[in-house]
């Protein structure tokens, strides 16, 4: 009954954050700033008052999969948040150039985040299918794959957890530029601005709850044996 409720919850929580980010958003992607500067233009002018001239901005067809490549340096907007001058559009741009300038400045939890995705992408997939593994060949004893699950879980905690700062410094950076630059007019503007950016930290906030909570699910059990057994 436990792990229902667990399901249930988590699945229901980040329903949740998903379906209000796209909700703001698109209540925030109409009209146009006073300033005309699109999402696209508002990404290369942040980049070059930082300083920063070897990030390459990109366009894509995807809706909503804006982000920041470290590895290549690339900044990546959707079409839609390229080529708008609406209030999310710059939003959404200006965080990621955010994130760019969080590399120029070697920002640790950023570094620490590009560290443990290798070993998280293993992670997920150690906790998407070990479970399948042991329910259908048995080659797995119940609290060894408790332990690994553990483990993964809680890998997969600490790589959320440590993203919680990198977006929300992102999402900081990004209203502080974009009023600086006088890109979004105080008032209506700047206020859609941060409403798009608050609910899009919603989803990470949602990810390490359900990451923290299943870490626990797994981990207690162990605890509580381990006591049993002093």
């Amino acid at each position: 009954m436990t792990i229902w409720i667990l399901i249930i919850g988590t699945m229901a929580l980040s329903l949740f954050a998903a379906a209000r980010v796209k909700s703001v958003y698109h209540r925030y992607h109409r009209g146009t700033v006073l300033s005309g500067v699109t999402g696209g233009e508002a990404a290369a002018l942040i980049l070059r008052q930082s300083g920063i001239r070897d990030v390459e901005i990109a366009v894509q067809d995807q809706m909503l999969g804006d982000h920041y490549d470290p590895i290549h340096k690339r900044l990546v907007l959707s079409a839609e948040n390229y080529y708008n001058s609406t209030p999310a559009a710059l939003g959404v741009a200006a965080h990621e150039a955010g994130h760019a300038i969080q590399h120029a400045l070697a920002y640790k939890p950023l570094h620490w985040r590009m560290a443990a995705v290798g070993i998280t992408t293993y992670a997920n997939h150690v906790v998407m299918w070990l479970p399948v593994l042991g329910v259908f060949t048995g080659l797995i004893q119940p609290m060894v794959a408790v332990w690994i699950l553990a483990l993964a879980w809680g890998v997969i905690m600490l790589f959320n957890l440590v993203t919680l700062p990198v977006e929300f410094d992102a999402s900081r950076r990004a209203k502080l530029v974009l009023r600086s630059l006088n890109l979004v007019a105080p008032g209506s503007e700047a206020a859609g601005v941060s409403k798009v950016l608050n609910a899009a930290a919603w989803t990470y906030v949602a990810a390490f709850i359900t990451s923290l909570a299943y870490f626990l699910w797994h981990l207690m059990p162990l605890l509580a044996g381990h006591r049993s057994r002093e």
